[in-house]
């Protein structure tokens, strides 16, 4: 993580759970908000013990890893109640984990459109849903749902991903008018195409990487470092009057308002 980012005082002990907070984005959040002093808890299907134990090393506290598969929402609910039991009331909650597998429209079938759904957009809900009530009581917290530029720009290639991201932005704003009176803020945080080893490993081509750049006002790559700055301001007290609005990173590529 990079060591020029400012310090948020207000995140210092906050307890703060991370979906995908494992690996990819959701590894360098983790990291981002353990150099904030925060009490970090993640969930994440694949393996993360290693993980934990570098920012233990390096933070001098280990990240609470709860495996578990975001579609299955009993077990979601129940590692943010756990979460809460051992950090006290999650008051940020970062819903990071999504899956932008490519697929074409006439090969779609409705088991895929499902789970594209559940782990994109239905897992958002339902994470927000468990997480609400703790900030309720604790006075007030911050809920960051990720999104993507890939339905602003009118991508093809995966069209129930770019749905779900759409859908985010909706249920992002209606989340922000419903628990507002909470001094719940709800936000919704937009990269663009982060160089993440899963996206190197399955998805960037150079001529496709080139392609883009080229679109981007800032002509270098994102890493998954970038993305943090802009999700502690959001998680934080500096960001205390937005609500209900989307903070696109993405180099310049798309233009907002």
């Amino acid at each position: 993580m990079p060591n020029d980012l400012p310090t948020f005082p207000d995140l210092n002990g906050a307890s703060v759970f991370i979906t995908g907070g494992g690996s990819g984005i959701g590894a360098a959040l983790t990291d981002g908000f353990l150099a904030q002093g925060a009490r970090v808890a993640f969930v994440q299907r694949s393996d993360a013990s290693d993980f934990v134990a570098e920012m233990a090393e390096k933070h001098g506290t280990a990240p609470l890893f709860l495996p578990c598969d975001i579609t299955d929402i009993p077990a979601l609910q129940s590692c943010i109640a756990q979460a809460g039991e051992a950090h006290g009331a999650i008051t940020a909650l970062v819903n990071n984990a999504a899956n932008d597998k490519r697929h074409q429209t006439l090969e779609v079938d409705e088991a895929f459109w499902d789970w594209s759904q559940a782990i994109n957009l239905k897992a958002y809900f339902f994470a927000a849903q468990a997480a609400i009530p703790g900030m309720q009581a604790a006075g007030g917290g911050s809920i960051v749902n990720f999104s993507s530029i890939s339905y602003m720009m009118g991508n093809a290639g995966y069209p129930a991903y770019t749905a779900a991201n759409s859908g985010i932005n909706g249920m992002t704003r209606s989340l922000a008018r419903e628990f507002g009176p909470d001094r719940i803020r709800v936000n919704a945080l937009a990269p663009g195409w982060v160089l993440t080893q899963k996206q190197k490993d399955m998805w960037v081509t150079e001529e496709g990487l080139a392609a883009h750049l080229a679109r981007q006002c800032l002509a270098d790559p994102l890493e998954p470092e970038d993305i943090v700055g802009g999700c502690l301001f959001l998680a934080s007290a500096a960001s205390k009057a937005m609500t209900g609005q989307a903070l696109v990173i993405d180099g310049g590529v798309v233009v907002t308002g």
